[in-house]
């Protein structure tokens, strides 16, 4: 990807990728927009909130080089949506079986935090993805702005499919709504972001993710997808 439309975040990657972590230090980082991973017959989305500094910005993919990545495909793994429970590197052969994993924004945010307007210019770009996975069944949220920015994408495609109040963010929350105006319901799921801040002090336990992750299984078995 070659976006520049967020100089701030660009200028962020590029200068991780000079700086590099020390333990990265030999390591050629990617320092550019991520795109999503996965399977192109997904009936699953995970939808994280960016790359990370040291992971996805460093490897080029998804979830994969850092912690967060070990929580989240370790999940997959067990339930019988990645073929092996961790990822370090492109080409390490792991593959994705009915998912596929992104995120609302595709640069890594200075303190993991993005502007307003930064997650709006890259709302296009998670659009597009999900409109190429004719599959499509459920969404899972990987946080709170995760949440936050596919409900946006729906408010725009779809509003009257978007329960108002807007439903707030919570593990386990669960929503319908329509990515296209024609298309059919899609299910939103919310989950705890598997960060270190959040496994580390217990908010989200090895449990409680591959219950929720579980929970997105059976509702892709016998949900409704997004086209048609």
């Amino acid at each position: 990807m070659a976006c520049r439309r967020c100089p701030r975040l660009r200028a962020h990657c590029r200068q991780i990728a000079r700086a590099k972590r020390r333990a990265f230090r030999h390591a050629r980082y990617w320092g550019k927009p991520v795109p999503g991973f996965g399977d192109p017959e997904a009936r699953i989305v995970f939808v994280g909130l960016a790359p990370a500094a040291h992971g996805a910005n460093r490897t080029g993919r998804m979830f994969t080089g850092d912690r967060s990545g070990a929580w989240l495909y370790g999940a997959l793994y067990r339930a019988g949506l990645a073929s092996q429970p961790d990822s370090v590197a492109p080409g390490d052969g792991l593959e994705l079986r009915g998912a596929f994993v992104t995120a609302a924004l595709r640069c890594a945010p200075p303190q993991n935090r993005p502007r307003p307007e930064e997650l709006r210019r890259c709302a296009r770009f998670l659009e597009r993805e999900l409109r190429l996975l004719p599959r499509l069944r459920v969404i899972v949220a990987l946080g709170g702005i995760a949440w936050r920015a596919v409900l946006a994408l729906a408010v725009r495609a779809a509003p009257e499919s978007v329960p108002r109040p807007r439903p707030p963010f919570a593990h386990g929350a669960r929503v319908r709504l329509k990515l296209h105006r024609r298309g059919r319901p899609v299910v939103l799921l919310g989950s705890y972001h598997p960060s270190q801040q959040n496994t580390f002090t217990g908010r989200l336990t090895r449990r409680m993710l591959d219950r929720l992750v579980a929970r997105a299984v059976r509702w892709a078995e016998r949900g409704e997808g997004v086209s048609g």
